[in-house]
Formats: structure tokens, sequence, C-alpha cells
């Protein structure tokens, strides 16, 4: 399993960050590479919430289902995949040093399938998930920095 780990200091308050990552209608505006993040439950927030979702990466489209395992408001948002495209993240929120500031820990994990699919899909996923990483981060603070 592969594993991008990311921590950034976004100058807006933490209620604000959390609810603008916990809100499933934003994930496709910030996630990189995510063109559809829709429900599969009546529940669309908060833990036992489910989303299917289509990656671009490169020329393959990986689709997944996850759902969200552990949901602390204000402070943990977590996902493990339970179809298709084995993708966990964790997003971690905590009050930054400077008053109205949030510090932002993510972890994206990732498996690939074995034989020669997943030799073309390491080659891919490796600088994806750092671009990811970085484009996520600047979707964020555009969104919500003042």
């Amino acid at each position: 399993m592969g594993e991008v780990r990311h921590q950034a200091v976004i100058r807006s308050p933490r209620e604000s960050v959390f609810a603008y990552v916990d809100d499933y209608r934003n994930v496709p505006e910030y996630m990189f590479g995510v063109g559809r993040f829709t429900p599969t439950t009546e529940v669309t927030q908060g833990k036992d919430s489910e989303f299917e979702t289509a990656i671009k990466v490169g020329p393959k489209e990986l689709t997944s289902t996850v759902r969200c395992v552990d949901w602390v408001e204000g402070e943990l948002i977590r996902l493990e995949s339970v179809k298709g495209f084995g993708a966990d993240t964790a997003w971690s929120f905590a009050d930054g040093d400077e008053p109205g500031t949030t510090v932002l820990d993510v972890v994206f994990g990732y498996t690939l399938p074995g034989g020669l699919a997943g030799k073309v899909l390491s080659g891919l996923i490796g600088p994806f998930a750092e671009q990811g990483v970085k484009h996520t981060e600047s979707k964020i603070r555009a969104a919500l920095e003042v």
C-alpha cells in the first residue's frame, strides 16, 4: 500500500475548514482528479455515509465506493474504500498556533492491483498523489482563506 502524508496551515477557522471538506458537494471542487463523488446512502455526512467516486489518473478512470468509518465533528474524517480502487483518506483538523488558523493533516493511502495493471498504475499513482495533495491544499486555501 502506498501512502502520501501532508500537513498545511490554513488561514481560516477550524469549523470553516472542517465544514468545507466535510460537504460532499465540494469534493470534486478541491480533490484533484475527482470527477464524481455521489452519495449512495441517505446519510450524506458522518459515520457510515457512503459515496461512489471516480478519479481520473492519467488516461485511466478509477472508480471506488468509500465509506466514512470515523467522524468527529470539527476534528476527524476518515474514509475507507469498500469497493473498487483501494483508496483511503484521513483528514485531521486542529486549531493552529495563530488565532483563526487550522492545522490540516491529510493521509492518502492507496492499494494497487496486481499484475500488469498494477505495474502501469504504480508509475502514475505516486506522482499523481503528490500533485493531488498540493492541488487539494491550494483549492482549500482559495475557497477559505481571506
